[in-house]
């Protein structure tokens, strides 16, 4: 009796087999940040905090916006340097060919 019985307690007593997994949500109060809302996001009620992230957040925007547009003016600049290159090389070739006679 005292072998069958012993192979069940270690199985029992294992802490391995004994762990469970458990999972729950972070339990938030009213106020605390990360919290939902009572009102709902659509609320015409907005914390300063949320006011203020948003106009950080669309001046962050606006920054990246205004430097990806000055970048694309540079390199429009650019390339409008090069097709005059181009056009120029293509005239001296030109004459050089006789093809115009200015």
């Amino acid at each position: 009796m005292q072998s069958i019985s012993r192979p069940i307690l270690r199985i029992t007593t294992n802490p391995a087999l004994l762990r469970t997994l458990s999972t729950s949500p972070r339990a938030m109060g009213a106020g605390d940040l990360g919290s939902p809302k009572s009102h709902g996001f659509t609320s015409t009620e907005k914390d300063s905090f949320t006011r203020r992230e948003a106009a950080h957040e669309g001046m962050y925007i606006r920054q990246q916006e205004l430097d990806k547009v000055r970048r694309l003016k540079l390199k429009l600049k650019e390339q409008r340097k090069h097709m005059d290159e181009l056009d120029k090389h293509l005239d001296e070739f030109s004459k050089a060919q006789g093809g115009e006679q200015n």
